[in-house]
């Protein structure tokens, strides 16, 4: 589980999409030499010895820019929020300007460790001004380079330092479920209408409810337990325009839960960040359910049911295994429907197949669909079992890896998936050469 959240923060230009990637070790951020140009905050977790976090890159706060500033400083501003440690990243090479003095006034107010990152170190113009940023008067001060790779690793030290191990104390047999959405899809109404007493407010303006709500409860004696991802971001004029800034609740709520609810609403359809709230739930190999809510509101509901249904299979194709569930929060119909699927795909998700079974399904199917040659040569599977659940995981012995075609892959996923109920859970295969070691 990641618990801790890192912000990159300084004016535009220092380099703070470059060491983004850096860290990340993969091209995420896009890089432009015109200032300003990374707009959003973008998200990834990164992994670092026996530590893992989540890492927000935000755009570069300029306070010569008044018009296009006002969003960047507010996305800003809830990363610093948000983040347990902050990056301050100033430019080696140009040294301190009026605009490091503005990120700086609104760091000292925080109560959180920041650490100021001296990037492009590899210049020679560098050394003139490498004692300049101590003005600044934090106490933590790392030199590196991103483009070059130099002083990372010991920034990943200084900056997993005071990081506590996690301790999962919880019971395996509490299910845990996140409902997860954009804002004003109807989340803390669905929780409320679960529970079916009010313990989290409900507002029709989105963002009311700011932190995750957790909430124990039994249903038919399985104890259980609800995590409310409503706060997306704060209410206020000002946050209106920027709902899909804050995401580090939702990560971190789709970090604990073993099953992740997305919610949809059904007067506004499918938006694209929808997409990308269920690709964090994917990603983290949770099981997934689909709500979609404010069905009260639609006319020819048969008709519409249909059309939805396509339109969401066709949208969602990479989480195709997930069930979808049309019901109303507000009135009640059909809400008798989410609990047994959320049961469900949690059993799923916890699923153990026999090696005996299974080998018998896989060799059946490698008999009736054998793969394609390449270069004469032809793979062979020789044996596979479940290494782990949630989500299901399976480990192929075979004679060359590198003969393995995706489309080969996907068969024998569907082949799993006909023959054991893996609905609402993502599966993971995995191919081993024969003789390898262990991964």
């Amino acid at each position: 589980m990641t618990k801790y959240a890192v912000a990159l923060v300084g004016r535009p230009n220092v380099g703070k999409s470059t060491l983004f990637n850096r860290l990340a070790q993969k091209n995420i951020a896009i890089i432009e030499d015109t200032p300003g140009i990374t707009r959003d905050r973008l998200y990834t977790k990164i992994t670092f010895e026996n530590h893992s976090f989540h890492l927000i890159d935000t755009g570069g706060i300029d306070i010569g820019k008044e018009d296009f500033n006002k969003e960047i400083k507010i996305q800003a501003e809830l990363a610093i929020e948000e983040a347990d440690v902050i990056l301050f990243v100033v430019d080696g090479k140009e040294g301190l300007t009026q605009n490091d003095f503005i990120v700086r006034d609104m760091l000292v107010k925080t109560q959180k460790k920041v650490i100021v990152v001296i990037n492009k170190i590899d210049s020679k113009l560098a050394r003139d001004h490498q004692y300049d940023f101590y003005e600044l008067g934090f106490e933590h001060y790392q030199n590196v380079s991103a483009e070059q790779n130099d002083g990372i690793y010991d920034l990943l030290k200084e900056i997993t330092k005071d990081f506590k191990e996690e301790e999962e104390k919880e019971e395996d047999n509490v299910l845990k479920f996140s409902v997860i959405g954009r804002p004003n899809v109807g989340k803390s109404s669905l929780v409320n209408a679960l529970l079916n007493e009010e313990r989290v407010i409900v507002s029709n303006i989105a963002g009311t409810t700011r932190d995750a709500i957790d909430t124990p409860f039994t249903y038919y004696g399985q104890e259980m337990i609800v995590i409310d991802t409503a706060g997306l971001r704060k209410k206020g004029k000002i946050y209106e325009a920027v709902e899909k800034y804050s995401l580090i609740r939702t990560l971190r709520a789709i970090d604990r839960s073993d099953v992740c609810v997305l919610v949809i609403n059904a007067e506004e359809g499918i938006i694209e960040h929808d997409k990308h709230i269920a690709g964090y739930a994917k990603d983290a190999g949770k099981a997934i359910v689909i709500v979609v809510n404010k069905w009260d509101t639609i006319q020819n509901k048969e008709e519409e049911l249909k059309r939805m249904t396509k339109e969401i299979r066709a949208n969602f194709s990479f989480i195709s295994f997930a069930p979808i569930v049309f019901l109303s929060a507000l009135t009640k119909r059909r809400i008798h429907t989410l609990m047994p699927e959320i049961q469900k795909v949690y059993q799923n998700h916890k699923k153990t197949i026999k090696t005996s079974l299974l080998n018998d399904v896989i060799n059946d199917a490698y008999a009736l669909n054998l793969p394609p040659t390449y270069k004469g040569k032809r793979l062979k599977i020789y044996f596979c079992n479940q290494t782990q659940t949630a989500p299901p995981t399976f480990r192929f012995q075979v004679n060359n890896k590198g003969l393995v075609h995706f489309s080969y892959e996907r068969y024998l996923e569907n082949k799993l998936r006909e023959s054991f109920d893996f609905e609402g859970t993502p599966i993971v295969i995995q191919f081993k050469n024969k003789g390898e070691e262990e991964i």
